[in-house]
């Protein structure tokens, strides 16, 4: 089973744990469109390794030697963030079926669900709790 981790702790985690990675999953629109986590106050990287390729979203069959060539060690705690958790949890299983021992799946996301309007970033996720991010 993967957890699902609140942002904020994955804010302190990231805080606290010098093995403690994010890796972003979404697509290179969404990290350039939509924004990325601002990482800066932790002095460690994002590490964006697209999970589906856009603009096809065919599984990105590169995925696993992507996250190995970023240095993600199997050792490194290693939250996934996608859009609202879905893909991050898919690839948070296929870390840890590779081998990665501490895979976690960030809960819901940088954007969370739609609210009643049918926007995102008002109900839950990353933006929602006021972590840091900005547009790439």
């Amino acid at each position: 089973m993967i957890d699902d981790v609140a942002p904020k702790l994955v804010w302190e985690a990231l805080m606290s744990n010098p093995d403690a990675v994010l890796c972003d999953v979404r697509t290179t629109a969404e990290w350039h469109f939509v924004g990325m986590p601002d990482l800066s106050q932790t002095g460690k990287p994002i590490i964006p390794v697209q999970w589906q390729v856009f603009p096809t979203m065919q599984p990105n069959p590169e995925f696993l030697d992507q996250l190995k060539e970023a240095g993600v060690e199997v050792t490194h705690h290693i939250y996934f963030l996608c859009r609202t958790g879905g893909r991050s949890l898919a690839a948070a299983h296929a870390a840890r079926d590779a081998g990665y021992r501490h895979v976690y799946n960030i809960k819901d996301g940088f954007e969370g669900p739609h609210d009643q309007r049918g926007h995102r970033g008002n109900v839950a996720g990353w933006k929602h709790q006021g972590l840091p991010w900005s547009h790439r």
